[in-house]
């Protein structure tokens, strides 16, 4: 894969739009006025996409194979918090579904051990191996 840098590739369109003026400019003598008054405005228009373009490739720098948006240096305050709020938005739902669920756990325990203290067997037996054997035979 060839790469190739922004300026070399600006370099090469330029030095092809002017070979591809030059064509054309040779012939624009014998044209009617009408028509060369008409390639004039579409030159105007031309150069006008151009520079357009050309701010738009100003906006994006590339980077070891990567491109990224370079936006305005002066970013406000209200434009910074936005782009931070989704993710507090996102780490606050992390923390309240980890609480939950750790609160969740504790209560199932808790409802376990209640009933194993509170079970007329002694709590030592459900540690038995034969009673663990027991429960799966008097099924």
């Amino acid at each position: 894969m060839n790469s190739i840098s922004p300026a070399v590739a600006l370099a090469r369109q330029d030095q092809f739009g002017r070979r591809i003026a030059a064509r054309l400019n040779a012939g624009a003598e014998e044209l009617p006025h009408d028509i060369t008054e008409r390639l004039r405005a579409a030159r105007v228009q031309a150069l006008a996409r151009r520079q357009s373009v050309l701010q738009a490739a100003r906006s994006v720098s590339v980077s070891g194979g990567q491109a990224a948006l370079a936006g305005d240096e002066h970013v406000s305050l209200w434009h910074r918090i936005g782009l931070a709020l989704p993710i507090i938005v996102l780490a606050a739902g992390l923390v309240t579904i980890h609480v939950i669920q750790n609160e969740r756990r504790a209560s199932e325990v808790a409802e376990v051990d209640a009933a194993i203290l509170t079970d007329d067997l002694p709590p030592a037996a459900y540690a038995d191996p034969g009673f663990v054997q027991f429960l799966k035979t008097s099924r």
